[in-house]
Order: structure tokens, then C-alpha cells, then sequence
């Protein structure tokens, strides 16, 4: 069970917290939890509350150097646009917000066990941790503002959300798609290098 795991952080819904999550920064507000729609033509994440009613949804184009998204809030209202930057060494996605709010993830470099990506425009960090599949997201004075938790072995690519600071939550959601994109493509380029270094 998620909740319960040291290593992964990930729940289901109705589950409650994670242990680790609990024990650091307390009990979240509440949480949220994402399923990414697989065989369809567009990149669809939709992103549920603990009864699994959908509050938001983002969309990707299929063909789209610069992977253009967009997320909507469950109505029809437009939340945040998302972008690629192309042509960069390093993985940096940017963010506008419908309030006006800009700012962008750059993860310079990719390391083994820890990633840092900072968001530039808000003077916030995504700490993450790919070997446990989890991601912790502070604010520019350190607060925890959500902890971000992926599930093993999923189709879906399913993620929960404990969100500590719920002022941000259109935000962090905006942050947790660009993150999903960021690690999709990182995974795209590994199975490349490894298909290259196969077919030498």
C-alpha cells in the first residue's frame, strides 16, 4: 500500500497520506490525483479529486515540436498554457498562466539519483527523485507547497498530489503536467540513445 511505503510515495484515492509525507510536513489539505488517457490522438492527463470527479484536464497537440499543452479546468475554462523550449541542452518547459503569471522549469542536469529543477519566476524548486518516483515542490523561503508521488508499473502513468498550500493548487497542477511532459520526453530520449547504441 502507497501510504505506507517509505520508498514510494504514491496513494490511491480514499488511501490518506503517505507515511513519509505525514511525518515531514505534516497532514496535506487534501490531495489530487492525475491518469494520463493512453491510445489517444492527443497527449490527455486528466486530473481527479479523492472522489475522482475530474477538475482538470490538459491537452497536448500530436505533432508539436515545441509540445504545446494546454489545461483547462473541468468547465471549459482555460487555466495555463505549456511549451517546450527547442533546440536547448537543457530541459526547460515554458509556463504561462491565464492570470498573467509566467515561468518556466529548467532542469539543467540529469542526475542519477537526485533532480533539482528550478522554476524560474516564482523562485521555486521541484526536488525530485526518479529511482522512488517522487518529486517534493518548495517555495522561495523552502515551505513545502506539495509532494508529488508516481505510481509503479502503471499504463495510465498515474501520479498523486498532496497539496500543502492550496492558494497554488492551478499552479502546481500546471507545474505536475510540465513535469509529466519532461519526463515523458526524458524517457523518449533514453530509449532513443539506447535503440542508436543497439542498432551500432
Amino acid at each position: 500500500m502507497g501510504r505506507f511505503s517509505k520508498v514510494h510515495r504514491f496513494h490511491e484515492a480514499g488511501e490518506g497520506a503517505n507515511v513519509v509525507n505525514v511525518e515531514r510536513f505534516g497532514t496535506p489539505a487534501y490531495s489530487l490525483y492525475t491518469s494520463t488517457k493512453v491510445f489517444t490522438m492527443h497527449h490527455h492527463i486528466d486530473v481527479m479529486d479523492e472522489n475522482e470527479v475530474v477538475k482538470y484536464t490538459s491537452r497536448s497537440k500530436v505533432i508539436s515540436i515545441r509540445d504545446k499543452t494546454d489545461v483547462f479546468k473541468a468547465n471549459g475554462e482555460h487555466v495555463a498554457h505549456i511549451e517546450r523550449k527547442f533546440f536547448t541542452l537543457h530541459e526547460r518547459h515554458y509556463v504561462s498562466m491565464i492570470s498573467g503569471l509566467t515561468f518556466e522549469l529548467s532542469n539543467e542536469l540529469f542526475h542519477l539519483i537526485k533532480d533539482v529543477t528550478n522554476i524560474e519566476g516564482l523562485g521555486w524548486q521541484l526536488r525530485g527523485n526518479i529511482l522512488g518516483l517522487n518529486f517534493e515542490l518548495y517555495d522561495k523561503v523552502g515551505n513545502v507547497v506539495a509532494v508529488i508521488g508516481q505510481k509503479m508499473f502503471s499504463i495510465h502513468d498515474k501520479y498523486c498530489i498532496d497539496i500543502y498550500q492550496g492558494e497554488y493548487e492551478e499552479i502546481v497542477v500546471a507545474i505536475l503536467i510540465a513535469l509529466q511532459h519532461m519526463i515523458r520526453d526524458r524517457q523518449r530520449s533514453a530509449n532513443s540513445s539506447s535503440g542508436s547504441a543497439n542498432g551500432k
